[in-house]
């Protein structure tokens, strides 16, 4: 790996140190294109009260406001963590090129960070699921489906 490389993973790791000290999780992120940082994000779960703020998460947000789009094709991400499962899916998404991780989701668990229950509840039948989960009126809700399907200025994502 090249300098640049481990700049910015020690970037993300910095991070993920400081926002303890500020109250926030052992997690941090930076979004790099061109070889520059254009956003930085760190868990913000507990200060924000969103358990949707975790450091890729908020990373995605800030490198789409600073780059005023959705597709953060051409971006990689360097992260503390290996990514949990929603932020692998927001990294997805987001189309980011790569990911560099610091952690394995191992060492995430053996601090109190387990997200396997997520992993495999994916694997199992909706029905058996521990979340219990119910499906009713699709005629209605497809209405917007077609609505979309028919609209023809549509903006794919």
């Amino acid at each position: 790996m090249c300098q640049k490389h481990n700049e910015f993973m020690m970037e993300a790791i910095r991070l993920s140190k400081e926002n303890i000290d500020n109250g926030g999780g052992p997690f941090g992120a930076v979004i790099v294109r061109d070889g520059k940082i254009i956003a930085k994000g760190v868990n913000k779960v507990t200060v924000n009260n969103d358990p949707t703020a975790h450091a890729e998460v908020t990373a995605i947000r800030e490198a789409s406001k600073f780059l005023n789009n959705f597709d953060l094709s051409g971006c990689e991400i360097y992260t503390s963590c290996e990514p949990c499962p929603m932020c692998l899916g927001a990294i997805y998404w987001a189309h980011l090129d790569k990911i560099y991780y610091g952690n394995t989701k191992a060492d995430a668990k053996n601090i109190g960070f387990d997200d396997a229950f997520i992993y495999e509840e994916i694997l199992i039948p909706l029905e058996n699921r521990k979340l219990p989960i119910s499906q009713f009126m699709q005629t209605e809700a497809l209405e917007a489906f077609k609505k979309w399907s028919d609209k023809d200025d549509k903006i794919e994502y």
